[in-house]
């Protein structure tokens, strides 16, 4: 086993676009530079919006890009039983909510001194606070208490390799119950949510540095949180700058005039790619 492990994990429900080979190109980078290995891992707990011809263009795009990584590839669609087990060993600091997006809207809309938001948008209010997980049914998501986790653990920390914050982050309770919240843990009709299952795949995949975008810098104390948690090895991060538009919007997978498919189509080369990116 390598010393130092990381991974590209896209979601196959559309095309790869240029911010898609950046990070990707970065992630075989690092691995390069420490004489490790990168992993694919295709993230599909969406089974509604996962498609195989889209995972089957991952490869493909990927391999065009001169990347390769070891066989089998994990995929999150058959790891439902390892979030199912964590979701367990978490369940001490978890409880079911029923509350629709609407729910929470109308409870935010109250007069207020304003709202918190979050990684995942607006900090939850805890309206479903305090219910058992005794009750939990199918139509609950299931949410972690942020406050009872971080009493257990006592401070969050992570460490940043990357340029754009590097330095070891601390985050107290306080931090971490009004500008992150109670997240969801598992989605209705899921069984995970991206939270859950980015850690124990990370875990089980034993990576060491997490190579990633800077949109998810903000979540990545839940993350640490998480792998204190279910008592794993907290990776280092490094998050890379994000690949925008001429408007300064990060690029987004139906954005198909900078899909991967689309330059190659059009005659251009892996070079032209990485030179695009500032590779």
């Amino acid at each position: 086993m390598a010393d130092y492990i990381t991974r590209f994990a896209p979601s196959p429900t559309g095309p790869l676009h240029l911010g898609h080979a950046y990070s990707a190109l970065t992630v075989w980078e690092r691995a390069r530079a420490n004489g490790g290995v990168a992993l694919l891992r295709i993230e599909d707990i969406d089974r509604a919006r996962s498609r195989p011809e889209w995972e089957a263009a991952i490869f493909d795009d990927l391999r065009w890009l001169g990347l390769d990584w070891p066989e089998p590839v994990m995929r999150q669609s058959e790891r439902m039983g390892a979030y199912r087990a964590a979701l367990d060993q978490l369940a001490p600091f978890c409880y079911p909510c029923r509350c629709t997006r609407g729910d929470i809207r109308a409870a935010l809309s109250a007069p207020q001194e304003g709202v918190a938001h979050g990684p995942d948008g607006p900090v939850y209010p805890g309206a479903c606070r305090g219910r058992p997980m005794a009750e939990a049914g199918p139509e609950d998501a299931i949410r972690l208490d942020m406050a009872r986790a971080v009493a257990a653990v006592g401070t969050v920390s992570f460490r940043e390799n990357g340029p754009l914050h590097r330095g070891v982050h601390v985050f107290d309770a306080t931090t971490m119950c009004t500008g992150v919240g109670d997240v969801v843990l598992a989605r209705r009709g899921f069984g995970s949510s991206y939270h859950l299952a980015v850690v124990v795949d990370d875990a089980a995949q034993r990576v060491t540095e997490v190579v990633r975008g800077a949109d998810l810098f903000a979540a990545t104390a839940i993350h640490a949180l998480l792998h204190v948690l279910l008592e794993h090895d907290t990776p280092s991060y490094w998050h890379h700058d994000l690949i925008r538009d001429e408007e300064g919007k990060r690029l987004a997978k139906r954005d198909n005039a900078r899909a991967l498919a689309t330059f190659r189509d059009a005659g251009a080369t892996p070079g032209d790619i990485r030179r695009s990116v500032g590779l």
